[in-house]
């Protein structure tokens, strides 16, 4: 996708005016082109077997096939299509399942026009975008609070949250978003873990994670 091409976006939402609504929204966003919408995760899926697109902008709760499971199944089906989930739900377990799912960014319906329009740029870049409140959650989410976990290498808590992060695939500059902090200091954070325990790569870092119980999130 070179700087020139629209961004191509499938809306699934199964309430018929906010899918209109969003469709509307969308066509007064530069750059951006609405390829098709859907009423629920199996008719989203069946649209992305035959329209390119690069984006599913996806409502979780819908009847039949819903939001996580079609998120899980375009991973699978159409890995070059990114999931931004956009919903009512901010709750822990929303959350963590459309994380876990594939989605790549999550925003509340409250969001603006120009946060969504940014989310999808972002998006389309390869970078993850939050909603600040869903990004809260996942900070909290991520401090280690099991009793068994004595933290044997000393790590500080904002190590913590960085080697969890990246655990899950996030890069710095992914990081530095969800934990509003600039990318230098994440590589700084990034460097001092890696001494720490030992980690070569990130691969390191994700067996580290698995083995601590740091992969909740």
């Amino acid at each position: 996708m070179s700087d020139d091409d629209p961004i191509r976006v499938v809306v699934a939402d199964d309430q018929q005016i906010v899918r209109e609504g969003l469709v509307a929204l969308l066509g007064l966003i530069d750059g951006v082109q609405v390829v098709g919408d859907a009423g629920d995760g199996g008719q989203v899926l069946a649209l992305l077997d035959v329209v390119p697109a690069d984006i599913a902008l996806m409502d979780l709760r819908m009847p039949g096939t819903d939001g996580i499971e079609a998120t899980r199944q375009i991973t699978i089906r159409h890995p070059d299509v990114a999931v931004i989930v956009l919903t009512t739900y901010a709750d822990d377990d929303s959350i963590r399942a459309a994380l876990r799912a594939g989605a790549r960014s999550y925003l509340t319906k409250n969001a603006s026009r120009d946060q969504i329009a940014a989310a999808l740029r972002a998006t389309a870049q390869g970078q993850a975008t939050f909603d600040p409140e869903v990004s809260q959650r996942i900070v909290s989410g991520l401090r280690p609070t099991a009793s068994g976990w004595h933290n044997p290498d000393r790590l500080t808590p904002r190590e913590v949250e960085v080697l969890r992060l990246m655990a899950r695939g996030m890069s710095n500059r992914d990081i530095a978003t969800t934990l509003f902090i600039g990318e230098s200091t994440v590589k700084t954070h990034v460097n001092n873990a890696f001494a720490k325990i030992g980690a070569r790569d990130r691969a390191d870092v994700t067996r580290y994670a698995y083995r601590q119980g740091l992969t909740e999130w």
